[in-house]
């Protein structure tokens, strides 16, 4: 199983309920609509920066696992093709410059 960590960050002026709601409601579709969904798909949200209790610069923590590479490859290649417009929508509510990524192998 391969899984990949993202730690994303909200774009400035959103709240984070703007936030959640943006992502929820319409990238994780247009996400879904480009290619079939990983095999697991779920965002971590943060809760406001006056609860954490520990200062963070990430919003949501998105985890995704894939059967191998090949399949995150494939998927990959259908999210981020020049002609998906995830990069625009990402640009609507994400500070993009701050996005940190890792694929990890994953063993039980």
């Amino acid at each position: 199983m391969i899984t990949t960590i993202a730690l994303l960050k909200a774009r400035d002026g959103l709240s984070r309920n703007e936030f959640i709601d943006y992502y929820e409601n319409h990238h994780v579709p247009l996400i879904l609509s480009l290619a079939p969904p990983p095999d697991y798909y779920v965002r971590n949200y943060l809760p406001e920066a006056d609860q954490r209790g520990f200062p963070a610069d990430f919003d949501v923590m998105t985890h995704m696992k894939f059967a191998d590479e090949s399949a995150r490859r494939t998927w990959l290649a259908l999210v981020l093709a020049a002609d998906s417009g995830v990069a625009e929508d990402e640009a609507r509510f994400l500070d993009r410059s701050r996005t940190r990524s890792w694929t990890v192998e994953e063993r039980p």
